[in-house]
């Protein structure tokens, strides 16, 4: 019965995250801990391995759009499996109450990073008059997409999170991408990292698979019908909850 009400409680959620277009694992953290008690560890676990069922769909629709550097979120994303893989199994090394700190404050500070974000890309948007030099593909470049898919699966397995706002910063900052091409290539990037991350927390024990069930029929059934009201609201009002979203999942997750 519980499991009912699960998949109910994120539909209602899903209808948020499909508005914003966000992953929301860190809702979805919050929502198992705080109302339904499951152990952090168990909700890291299976909101990990959610967003490869969330990512997947958009994956083939950016690439079908031509939204995607497939080689470069190839690369990325191989790391990031690595590292996302490594890392949760550090997270059962870490008491509960401190890692759900710990990931409340990941969770503002993507929050932070998605105001950041926006940001540069409406300077950026200014500034669209003047030349931007070309890419070079050289040893440099893949060593940095290699460290960004690191650094960036290491925190979604430690975490929980999807990172997508850091992933989206370096491969614009670092790697020189276009927001678009960006926006595309970081779905790519975080299907391996969720399916490294969950396998994770799955040969630790910490991935309850009819919770993940339950969890993936509630936030993809909700998330289409949220995804329809995006273009029928002010621009204003989309940012702030796109900002606010990861925020209040870690306001909830600090009860």
């Amino acid at each position: 019965m519980q499991l009912v009400d699960i998949a109910l409680a994120m539909v209602l959620l899903g209808l948020l995250l499909g508005f914003v277009g966000a992953g929301g694992s860190g809702f979805i953290i919050s929502i198992l801990t705080v109302v339904f008690g499951y152990p952090i560890h168990t909700a890291l676990g299976t909101a990990l391995a959610a967003m490869f069922f969330s990512s997947l769909s958009g994956s083939v629709s950016h690439y079908r759009e031509g939204n995607m550097a497939l080689k470069t979120g190839g690369v990325v994303g191989l790391a990031g499996a690595a590292g996302a893989w490594v890392s949760s199994g550090w997270s059962s090394l870490i008491p509960e109450d401190k890692l759900g700190f710990m990931t409340s404050g990941m969770l503002f500070a993507s929050g932070l990073a998605l105001w950041f974000r926006m940001l540069y890309v409406s300077r950026r948007t200014e500034a669209s008059g003047n030349p931007v030099p070309p890419v070079v593909h050289d040893f440099r470049y893949w060593l940095q997409a290699l460290l960004i898919g690191l650094i960036t699966g290491a925190l979604s397995g430690l975490f929980g999170i999807g990172s997508t706002p850091f992933i989206q910063l370096g491969l614009m900052l670092i790697l020189g991408m276009s927001m678009r091409i960006a926006a595309g290539t970081t779905m790519l990037v975080i299907m391996p990292i969720a399916l490294a991350g969950g396998a994770g927390y799955f040969s630790i024990g910490y991935l309850d698979v009819q919770l993940l069930t339950a969890v993936v029929i509630g936030t993809m059934s909700g998330s289409y019908v949220g995804a329809k009201f995006t273009k029928r609201v002010p621009v204003v009002w989309l940012k702030t909850c796109m900002v606010l979203t990861p925020m209040m999942g870690a306001a909830i997750l600090l009860l």
